[in-house]
């Protein structure tokens, strides 16, 4: 059974104790089962939803959510530098905006059509660009998540020293670097492929309360039963939602 991200309530709980109780409400992340009325999860990959939370909105945090904010955090202190988030208006994207407007920084948003830009500002992004030639300073780091030839672009914009975080390959185009033009900027910029950390409870539980306080929106862009699986799977691909999809199973 296909799907990563979930949200529901405890059916059986761990038998040694370790987990939430009979009847909580959790998030959970685990690699296939999602798209179940049941499935097992890991205790360590699971968080409870806190009362005010709906469950569809929980289900949208884990994997895109867990992994933006575990990139941001490997940025480092962020406060009053400028971040270039690529593919902003993907799932990971929009966190990301979000989780490092809130660290502080000072975010640029690059996506692939204007009308995909729709609502970033509102996230916490200074500017939104649909093209890296149209950003209008140097950054300090890059959170990618495009990957293909707009990764070696991101990277001539770094300022010496900065970091490019590898985050994802949308574009699944192959990646063109100059490295002549690196070796002659002074101090090595790092580029970096980025791994999230599985054990995500702790940082699920963080987005959560986030999210319990209203100060970060998951951004679910489409809502449909489970049965219109297909019907959603075609509007993702096709990149006709901004942020992500819940499929509801009754």
């Amino acid at each position: 059974m296909p799907g990563v991200d979930a949200a529901g309530v405890v059916a059986v709980p761990a038998a040694d104790g370790s987990g939430p109780p009979a009847g909580a409400r959790v998030a959970t992340f685990a690699m296939g089962g999602a798209w179940a009325q049941r499935r097992a999860v890991p205790v360590a990959d699971v968080a409870v939803v806190p009362d005010g939370v709906e469950l569809a909105v929980a289900a949208a945090l884990p994997g895109a959510g867990v992994t933006a904010l575990q990139a941001v955090r490997r940025l480092g202190p962020v406060l009053g530098r400028r971040v270039l988030v690529t593919g902003a208006s993907g799932g990971v994207g929009r966190f990301a905006v979000q989780l490092a407007a809130l660290a502080g920084a000072e975010v640029v948003a690059a996506v692939g059509h204007p009308d995909r830009g729709a609502g970033l500002p509102e996230l916490g992004a200074r500017e939104v660009v649909t093209a890296l030639a149209d950003v209008r300073a140097p950054v300090d780091a890059v959170l990618d998540t495009v990957g293909g030839p707009l990764l070696g672009d991101a990277l001539a914009l770094v300022e010496p020293g900065g970091l490019v975080l590898s985050v994802g390959q949308a574009a699944q185009r192959p990646v063109t670097l100059d490295l002549e033009r690196e070796r002659r900027r002074g101090d090595a910029t790092r580029l970096e492929v980025f791994r999230i950390a599985l054990g995500l409870g702790p940082d699920l539980a963080t987005l959560l309360d986030l999210v319990a306080r209203g100060v970060l929106d998951p951004q679910v862009g489409l809502r449909a039963p489970w049965d219109r699986a297909a019907d959603v799977t075609r509007a993702l691909l096709e990149r006709r939602v901004a942020g992500k999809a819940v499929l509801e199973i009754g």
